[in-house]
């Protein structure tokens, strides 16, 4: 597999996000889906997707502790490109058991339970919305944090064994917001107050100035352990 995924990066070097979403469009027709968390990066992706393949299956994960600007982005996003996201859910009564036996807000006492919680509401439901595909896309950059300064357009997840496919993995945040703005696409108001990057409520708090763009996520950790758990190498 590894000398695949090396062929794959061979093959794309140079390539735009559009012709890294085209050629796997081609090449896994049918078996590969988009997770969008419906980040700028995701939703740039959405307007890409719309406009090489509109019928990729393109999904969420509702842990069910999203912002309610969260909700309603996926409301305006499905209606604008005419794809409804479809929307997956944790396991109920793994909620129930977890958040019986840990408490509410578990993720607060301890990196283990915070990664319990990232693994009971998103990484499993994840291996669920993928089922029956070969690979998945996202949107990945390598200057996002310290974790993903060596992400790759095209890599193996030994998680969910499937390849993974990041088409805007060399991109900056300038060109993100360049495109956003350009094609007018939709994203979340939660931007525009210091939220560079968005995921549960409780988890993420607004940016100061001069920190890294996901220092809001899980800030009471050390930076190399802020990842949920669905991009570990």
């Amino acid at each position: 597999m590894d000398q695949e995924i090396e062929k794959y990066n061979t093959q794309l070097e140079g390539a735009s996000p559009q012709e890294i979403i085209g050629f796997f469009a081609e090449e896994f027709n049918g078996r590969i889906a988009f997770a969008t968390s419906l980040s700028a990066e995701d939703q740039v992706i959405t307007e890409m997707i719309a406009g090489i393949d509109p019928g990729m299956k393109i999904f969420t994960l509702d842990t069910g502790r999203l912002f309610q600007e969260t909700y309603d982005l996926l409301v305006i996003t499905g209606k604008k490109y005419g794809n409804p996201i479809e929307v997956c859910f944790p396991d109920a009564l793994d909620v129930e058991e977890m958040v019986n036996s840990h408490g509410i807000n578990l993720f607060y006492d301890s990196v283990e339970n915070r990664k319990l919680c990232c693994f009971i509401r998103k990484t499993e439901p994840l291996s669920r919305a993928l089922r029956g595909m070969d690979a998945w896309m996202c949107g990945l950059r390598r200057d996002q944090s310290v974790t993903r300064k060596k992400t790759k357009s095209v890599e193996w997840d030994n998680i969910q064994k499937k390849i993974k496919v990041n088409p805007l993995f060399n991109w900056n945040l300038g060109q993100v917001w360049d495109y956003i703005h350009a094609h007018k696409i939709p994203y979340n108001t939660l931007h525009d107050k210091a939220y560079p990057s968005i995921g549960c409520l409780p988890c993420t708090r607004a940016v100061l100035p001069g920190e890294d763009i996901r220092a809001g996520r899980w800030w009471w950790e050390s930076p190399e352990n802020r990842e949920c758990g669905l991009h570990q190498k």
